[in-house]
């Protein structure tokens, strides 16, 4: 069976955004040992997973080349199959794109034959993805912000319980946990 693996930036509080999907709370600019990081949690995937309001900003991002990015991510990015979960689209308007409609469609992505999958977002996949229990490793990359207020990474009202598997500080002051569901 494939794994779901998550990678979120999120504030110490437990936001992956403000109120008003505000990201300026991100420490930048990253250092070499998060690329590293990053670079081992990619390595098996073969799949990214979005929801459709991040997908509208990921996707044409990555399209667009962009120059502060390394070649080797931006290739990655654009070559690497994406899964788009969204109630309201039913095509892709983006190349190598699928469009599906419901958590179910990723349930059977995990079921397939493959590499992992790695989601990116948005908060609602994000919080839906862990509150039906299809994630199974989750890199919380903590920002040392804390704001108040905004978009949490975990769904209100429900307990999620994890286990820390490891933590690592890097220079520019983010500490990634790596974190697995707490299954009894």
């Amino acid at each position: 069976m494939r794994r779901l693996v998550l990678q979120t930036q999120t504030t110490l509080d437990g936001f992956m955004a403000g109120p008003g999907g505000e990201m300026d709370w991100m420490t930048f600019p990253w250092t070499d040992d998060v690329g590293t990081y990053i670079d081992g949690i990619m390595a098996p995937v073969d799949t990214i997973v979005l929801g459709r309001h991040l997908a509208e900003g990921f996707i044409p991002h990555w399209a667009a080349e962009p120059a502060d990015e390394p070649k080797e991510s931006v290739d990655w990015m654009n070559r690497t199959p994406r899964v788009v979960v969204s109630r309201t689209l039913t095509t892709s308007p983006w190349e190598n794109a699928t469009v599906v409609d419901s958590l179910d469609a990723v349930r059977a992505l995990k079921e397939a034959e493959g590499g992992d999958l790695i989601a990116y977002g948005g908060g609602e996949l994000v919080r839906s993805l862990l509150a039906e229990g299809l994630v199974d490793d989750a890199h919380l990359f903590l920002n040392p912000t804390a704001i108040g207020t905004g978009m949490p990474v975990f769904p209100q009202g429900t307990r999620t319980r994890l286990r820390t598997v490891g933590a690592t500080t890097f220079a520019c002051g983010i500490t990634a946990l790596h974190l697995q569901p707490a299954r009894d």
